[in-house]
């Protein structure tokens, strides 16, 4: 679980930092530049330890040059918060892939549920789709306080509920379906 909170925070990392200093100093431009100037020295020093960069941390690296350029050159931070977003939607997409959650289930469910576990998946990307399509929504206001509260409450909320409903709901399926096998 540390691992899982150590890699959002990396992937999140520019924004984060994008975020702390536009806050503390309502300053666009600067905190931009430290974003972008951030992503690219995430990725250097990753180089450098010798780890495994994926697609993901390079398309990411793309995303905020790309949104961080065109934030310095409209001053409007609205581009800069709309790059999670953009993550949501490749998530979701990947997410649309058949079957794809069923290697993350423990065999006792991916054996006696599967057709449950696909669907989830399904909801999965759905719910992906709709906090990306959200985010752009409160990126587009440009309130960054508002913004705060959705990425870290709305969005992260939604993923714990979804979750947890998730496996309370999976749970009482494969309990039923084995009651039902042994009677």
């Amino acid at each position: 679980m540390k691992d899982v909170f150590a890699r959002l925070a990396s992937d999140f990392l520019s924004a984060i930092v994008f975020l702390v200093i536009y806050l503390i100093t309502d300053n666009v431009i600067l905190a931009t530049s430290v974003a972008i100037a951030g992503a690219i020295a995430q990725v250097i020093y990753a180089r450098v330890k010798g780890r495994q960069l994926n697609f993901m941390t390079y398309a990411s690296l793309a995303l905020v040059i790309v949104l961080g350029a065109v934030t310095l050159f409209t001053n409007d931070p609205r581009f800069m918060l709309a790059k999670p977003s953009i993550a949501h939607f490749a998530i979701g997409v990947i997410m649309l892939k058949r079957g794809w959650m069923l290697r993350y289930m423990p065999p006792i469910v991916a054996e006696n549920v599967p057709e449950y576990v696909t669907a989830a998946g399904y909801l999965w990307a759905a719910l992906m789709f709709v906090i990306g399509a959200g985010m752009i929504a409160v990126a587009s206001t440009g309130d960054l306080k508002l913004w705060a509260f959705y990425i870290s409450v709305v969005a992260g909320g939604a993923k714990i509920l979804a979750f947890a409903v998730q496996y309370v709901v999976l749970r009482l399926i494969v309990t039923s379906r084995l009651r039902a096998q042994r009677a």
